[in-house]
């Protein structure tokens, strides 16, 4: 068994808090959230409530947690501990980051021809995957919209970083793309993000025919209603529980304020290829004489987009934080 740590915590240890006594839990896997309510399952596939011992929860979908039966009821479970993390993911609201996603084997990145996707969520997606240490693949739907020459000429710089691309249509061949993205996905825990339109909604229940009944059992167990659609939810595709997709929907942001600054540029391919050539050690890639980064735009090595949205997070960071 993993290093189990104190829930409270968040999975890092702080001062001498003392370790909670794990001798006598379960195990289980985070499949669901909703406030303070969390839905575990168990090794044998069962799952049931769990709430955290303190007043607010710490675990997020994808933690493999230690847990109890309460005492008022065997149905219902206490988190003792959330065992240690391979990685984690955060979400950005108006004010912080928050925690949202863990111990994923790979981010797929959902866009469309239409609607536009948006460069900068696509960018802070990658980053958050890369700091975290998550491969991603970039899905391309709806190439069979006039606008597809468009969308590939944007994602040129990114296939040149080394992300994979797949193009498909869901839509216009369901079956076609069904073969293009099953095997990604087979043995792997899988985050699926997208924009709003761009058709992972019609992904998921293509994939899973049973999803829309799952969400509703879910809600009934909370007793949260629909707002349980905001929650990361995690699927298994398959009855040997080696294959899931976790859908994420109700944000628009990664959280990006576990990451300095100083950072940023390691995150990003493009910059950090060329990021060790400037003049300073500290260079920042914005109006340092000797800046390689700034050689690399006018060679044409780098967008300008790239470089623009680089500048932007930058500033973003080294906003003082409340």
């Amino acid at each position: 068994m993993k290093r189990a740590s104190n829930p409270a915590s968040g999975g890092r240890n702080k001062g001498k808090t003392k370790e909670a006594d794990t001798s006598h839990c379960n195990s289980g896997l985070v499949v669901a959230t909703h406030g303070r309510h969390l839905v575990v399952e168990n090794d044998d596939g069962a799952r049931l409530i769990c709430h955290p011992r303190g007043k607010k929860s710490q675990a997020v979908v994808g933690d493999r947690v230690l847990w109890q039966p309460t005492q008022e009821s065997s149905d219902e479970g206490v988190i003792v501990a959330i065992e240690e993390r391979r990685n984690l993911l955060y979400r950005q609201d108006e004010w912080r980051s928050k925690s949202f996603a863990a111990n994923l084997d790979q981010l797929l990145m959902w866009i469309a021809v239409e609607p536009v996707f948006s460069e900068s969520q696509l960018t802070r997606a990658l980053i958050a995957a890369e700091s975290a240490g998550i491969p991603v693949t970039i899905v391309l739907n709806k190439i069979d919209l006039p606008g597809a020459p468009t969308a590939r000429e944007r994602l040129a710089p990114y296939r040149a970083m080394g992300y994979k691309v797949v193009e498909l249509s869901l839509i216009q061949e369901t079956e076609a793309a069904r073969a293009q993205v099953g095997p990604l996905l087979d043995g792997k825990a899988t985050l699926v993000l997208g924009p709003s339109g761009a058709g992972k909604s019609t992904l998921i229940n293509t994939l899973l025919p049973n999803a829309r009944a799952e969400v509703r059992e879910i809600s009934l167990a909370l007793n949260s209603g629909k707002h349980t659609t905001t929650s990361s939810l995690w699927y298994w595709l398959d009855g040997t529980r080696t294959s899931a997709v976790i859908d994420s929907p109700g944000f628009q942001e990664f959280g990006m304020h576990h990451i300095a600054p100083t950072e940023l540029a390691r995150w990003m391919p493009d910059i950090a290829k060329n990021m060790n050539d400037c003049r300073f050690h500290n260079c920042t890639h914005r109006q340092e004489p000797g800046c390689a980064v700034q050689a690399a735009l006018e060679r044409g090595e780098v967008s300008p987009i790239r470089l623009s949205l680089y500048t932007a997070l930058y500033d973003e960071l080294s906003q003082p934080r409340w």
